[in-house]
């Protein structure tokens, strides 16, 4: 059976976090970096098909006070440093997905799927 488009957007969306978290792991960021980074992180997301937009946000607060409680002045990045929404067109359908800490997981999940009519 073919999945229906709104089921293929909804693969897109797991497929563009599969991508962003597990190539962004494990990268130095500081506050200093956090913009840039952020920057890049929408910017190459947004270079695979079907993402039209991706909003990354360093949490610089949370940030700062894992770098209070070392010597280094960066830190890696996880999930714990950042929230994560795409967003995916797919034919007529839309899937927004994000992601955030849920306890000490970074929660990636599906926020919703539109279907916006088409020809």
């Amino acid at each position: 059976m073919e999945p229906t488009t709104p089921q293929a957007a909804c693969f897109e969306a797991g497929i563009k976090f599969g991508s962003l978290y597990h190539q962004f792991a494990g990268t130095p960021v500081s506050p200093d970096s956090a913009a840039s980074l952020e920057r890049a992180i929408e910017e190459s997301i947004e270079n695979q098909p079907f993402c039209v937009d991706a909003d990354v946000d360093v949490l610089e607060d949370e940030l700062a006070a894992a770098l209070a409680e070392q010597s280094a002045e960066y830190t890696e990045l996880t999930g714990r440093f950042m929230r994560v929404e795409l967003r995916i067109e797919y034919d007529d359908s839309v899937a927004v997905a994000s992601m955030a800490m849920d306890g000490d997981y970074p929660r990636m999940r599906l926020d919703r799927v539109e279907e916006c009519g088409g020809a």
